[in-house]
């Protein structure tokens, strides 16, 4: 099969479209052929060993894994069954293969209890969009505490894991405020956004509003701005993965460190910096809002898989809103 491969950390131009073998299913696992694959900042962070600090999991002079991507949508290629769980030839399916990697490929191995059907009436490139930002986006609400009625400022709205997040705190009947440039006020308008704030021309951190929540998906601000615009006994939601700047020792974990510090101290305002592993009780939840109509995932550009290295380089640099996904063969 073809794939895209990876032998040392950089960027972009250490990706490689080239012949591999086809991956044998061990138990447990579903041998899927792959449709879609999206990218996320995940990506980028394994494809350079970035943070450098973090390459003690990575692999700590090359990638431990030489195929990157964790979400993909496709079909199952052979039919499994283990006595309870069934996937047949043909069936559409999604998932988050979390560290194991591995969905920049034609063909992937793929845990049987992080498969999920597709939600129905989703393009196979749709499919591929949601699992890893829908779930982190789900994780930051639900570890937010936020309710119905309550408000939210999404910092970074207009991203993969922001578009969803708009859309689920709209869901939670919230009233959403969404942070984003100019050129993403009508998509994150179209999400349902309640306000939207241009930070191009107006500096939340500066403006009287308060909010019971303020998720930070960028970490591009301090944490006494992030602070000053919650209520008094609000939560801070931590979860941005910051941009690719050419190598860091520690990457975004001084915000989060100092976060979780100052919630030990703080009894009233709450930081939290929420984990996010995949499960099919998540996809079977996010399906769940896909069918219902309440969320609907939103693709910026899609990229034939063998131009994954143009599709990281835009990812990486062009500021990409919502979803960027690489697709493999004729249909999507």
């Amino acid at each position: 099969m073809k794939a895209i491969t990876q032998d040392r950390y950089g960027g972009p131009e250490r990706l490689r479209w080239t012949e591999v073998e086809t991956p044998v299913p061990g138990d447990g696992e579903v041998l899927v052929r792959v449709r879609a694959a999206s990218l996320n900042a995940y990506d980028w962070h394994f494809m350079r060993g970035d943070p450098y600090l973090m390459r003690s999991q990575m692999g700590l002079t090359r990638p431990a894994r030489s195929i990157r991507g964790r979400d993909v949508a496709g079909e199952v290629a052979t039919t499994f069954t283990n006595g309870t769980t069934t996937f047949d030839a043909g069936d559409a399916v999604f998932a988050d293969l979390g560290h194991l990697q591995g969905t920049f490929a034609e063909y992937v191995c793929v845990p049987h209890h992080l498969l999920a059907p597709m939600p129905a009436g989703l393009s196979f490139a749709e499919a591929a969009a949601l699992p890893l930002a829908g779930n982190a986006a789900l994780s930051c609400l639900r570890d937010g505490g936020l309710k119905a009625g309550q408000t939210i400022l999404i910092n970074g709205a207009s991203g993969g894991v922001g578009t969803f997040a708009v859309q689920i705190a709209k869901a939670r009947e919230a009233r959403v405020t969404a942070v984003c440039s100019t050129r993403n006020v009508e998509l994150v308008t179209k999400f349902g956004a309640d306000r939207v704030i241009d930070y191009t021309v107006t500096d939340f951190a500066t403006a009287p509003e308060r909010y019971d929540v303020v998720l930070d998906l960028v970490g591009n601000r301090s944490l006494r701005d992030l602070r000053r615009v919650l209520t008094p006994d609000g939560t801070l939601v931590l979860s941005g993965g910051g941009v690719s700047t050419g190598g860091s020792l520690i990457g975004p974990m001084p915000l989060f460190v100092r976060g979780q510090l100052l919630a030990r101290l703080r009894r009233r305002q709450r930081v939290v910096v929420p984990g996010s592993d995949p499960s099919r009780a998540t996809l079977d939840e996010l399906c769940t809002l896909i069918e219902s109509g309440r969320v609907t995932p939103a693709i910026d550009r899609t990229f034939p898989l063998a131009e994954a290295a143009a599709a990281i380089r835009y990812l990486e640099t062009e500021h990409a809103r919502a979803k960027v996904v690489l697709t493999v063969g004729p249909r999507e």
